[in-house]
């Protein structure tokens, strides 16, 4: 079996879609024809879509608030954590994230805690607020 033109072949016939779309049988299918409705990711394939949207977040972080490098890890960690609602709605924040740009990581927690977010996500935003507050990880 020629791998390389297995793959060529299969990106013309399937085609390559980046967003899920529904197949010619009604199947949820993404990719080169993987059917979604019936085949579940592999632990494996979900972990290498986990690094890539924390790599994605890290990288806006970066362009955006490049002083967020200067938190500690735990706090650092809160910022990709909320970075998972979408990189505009946590530049929405700007109270809450001159707050910690300023080292007032008490201010940035009630931030945190007064929002829409805090109240779609519940104890999610209140473990994230904890560790704001205190800069340590949570059990």
């Amino acid at each position: 079996m020629d791998l390389n033109k297995l793959k060529t072949q299969l990106n013309i016939d399937e085609g390559r879609k980046k967003f899920v779309y529904t197949d010619t049988v009604g199947k949820l299918t993404v990719g080169v024809g993987r059917n979604i409705s019936d085949r579940a990711f592999s632990d494996d394939e979900i972990d290498l879509m986990l690094s890539n949207d924390i790599n994605l977040i890290v990288g806006q972080l970066d362009k955006a608030v490049p002083w967020w490098r200067g938190l500690n890890d735990a706090r650092q960690n809160v910022l990709v954590n909320m970075g998972f609602m979408g990189i505009g709605k946590l530049l929405g924040f700007k109270n809450t994230l001159a707050a910690m740009h300023d080292g007032r990581y008490a201010d940035a927690a009630t931030g945190m805690l007064d929002s829409l977010w805090a109240k779609q996500v519940g104890d999610r935003a209140v473990r994230l607020a904890q560790v704001m507050r205190s800069g340590e990880f949570q059990p």
